[in-house]
């Protein structure tokens, strides 16, 4: 599975003009499931999200994870992260995962994440998403279970 998480003061998804998914200061994860992916690479996602050190402690230092600053997730499902554009200009999504496997995998990180004692809210599965994000810092970190960059 791939994330790409950025640091937020504030996020929030619409879909059609209504918000279905909104968060105060935490992480906004954007996640995709790849062809081959399986529980595994959700228990990786889960953990490196709930743990990633990336808000500042009283130094400053990025040393404290979303728990400890009482912050929240917001995931949305994003199957272009698989995009692929090596060759042409228009992407291939080749290894993207089918979307029902896609959307039961994507479920799994929430609840993996909710497991954990976290506020997450999400998007809408499939949905055409506005989403709005109140970058802070700019953080963004690019997350993959299989290492691929």
């Amino acid at each position: 599975m791939r994330a790409v998480v950025q640091r937020v003061s504030a996020a929030r998804v619409e879909v059609a003009g209504e918000t279905v998914g909104a968060i105060e200061r935490g992480l906004c994860a954007f996640v995709g499931a790849g062809r081959d992916d399986t529980a595994a690479d959700v228990t990786f996602l889960a953990d490196k999200l709930a743990t990633l050190r990336v808000f500042p402690d009283a130094q400053g230092k990025m040393s404290l994870a979303v728990g400890d600053v009482g912050g929240a997730v917001l995931v949305v499902s994003q199957f272009t992260l698989y995009g692929d554009v090596r060759r042409g200009r228009r992407p291939s999504f080749d290894a993207a995962m089918a979307p029902e496997p896609a959307r039961a995998l994507c479920d799994a990180v929430v609840a993996a994440l909710r497991a954990r004692g976290l506020t997450v809210a999400t998007g809408r599965f499939a949905a055409d998403m506005r989403v709005v994000v109140d970058n802070d810092g700019p953080v963004t970190i690019l997350v993959d279970s299989r290492k691929a960059f």
